[in-house]
């Protein structure tokens, strides 16, 4: 868990000194960036280091459609929720998240800090059929561009200012869009399952999580209304031996958080 792409992306243009010139100041941790590219050409095997993603896409997804139709008050039953809508992931990976949206119906941009990631992202989107926009770099690439859809999954813990990681979200969501992150908790389950267990035997590659950079969800609530966002729903993730990865009001492992503009 927590390895959806990596610390990719957003920042936002802030003053640079205090003579007051400003500069782009990214959230990009390079380490972090190198760690996930290494494993991009694996990406997309449900078997290989990213495997543990291919277990959540499901859950991650089935969230993700409830929390748009409501938002949109949009037919459950219908096949492209998001058609006449933009849709942007961010730390997209080699797009996980991404081609999914784009069958719902969204002109999808994703962006991800490793170049390694983006290149397997547009061979499989290629293979897929799918037109996505493919960017490598942060957020503030994107200028002045707004999304009915911003989402970022598993990466606030691997970048570097977790604030201003948040700032440059709220700042591509467009007006009534709606925003959808997830994130482990800082708890002792999620240090045993993410880092003792799944680490420790390789489920998950070594090295991917730093366990003190985990965000509670009250320290995750708290970046949003600074940076002028409600959070309207909260859920967790938890593991079912029966099920697998299912939806849950437990927060302990991980969990998901909707917004939208104040």
């Amino acid at each position: 868990m927590g390895i959806a792409s990596i610390a990719a992306s957003a920042a936002q243009t802030i003053a640079a000194s205090a003579a007051g010139t400003s500069a782009p100041v990214t959230t990009i941790n390079p380490a972090e960036a190198a760690h996930f590219g290494a494993l991009a050409a694996d990406w997309w095997d449900p078997r290989g280091s990213s495997a543990m993603l291919h277990r959540l896409n499901p859950a991650r997804l089935g969230y993700l459609r409830e929390a748009i139709d409501r938002h949109w008050g949009l037919d459950a039953a219908g096949f492209t929720p998001l058609a006449g809508k933009t849709a942007l992931d961010v730390g997209c990976g080699a797009g996980l998240l991404c081609e999914p949206l784009a069958r719902l119906g969204a002109a999808v941009t994703g962006i991800d800090a490793a170049a390694e990631n983006i290149a397997a992202a547009h061979a499989h989107a290629l293979q897929s059929g799918l037109t996505i926009d493919y960017r490598t770099g942060g957020i503030e690439g994107l200028g002045s561009k707004r999304f009915d859809l911003v989402t970022s999954l598993e990466v606030i813990e691997h970048v570097s200012d977790p604030a201003a990681f948040i700032a440059g979200l709220a700042g591509a969501l467009a007006e009534g869009g709606l925003m959808v992150l997830s994130t482990p908790n800082r708890t002792a389950l999620s240090h045993l399952a993410m880092i003792t267990i799944g680490e420790g035997t390789g489920q998950i590659p070594r090295g991917t999580h730093d366990w003190n950079k985990f965000l509670t969800p009250e320290e995750l609530g708290g970046l949003l209304e600074e940076a002028g966002l409600t959070v309207i729903d909260t859920r967790g993730l938890r593991f079912s031996p029966a099920k697998g990865f299912v939806i849950s009001d437990d927060l302990k492992l991980d969990y998901f958080v909707t917004a939208v503009r104040a």
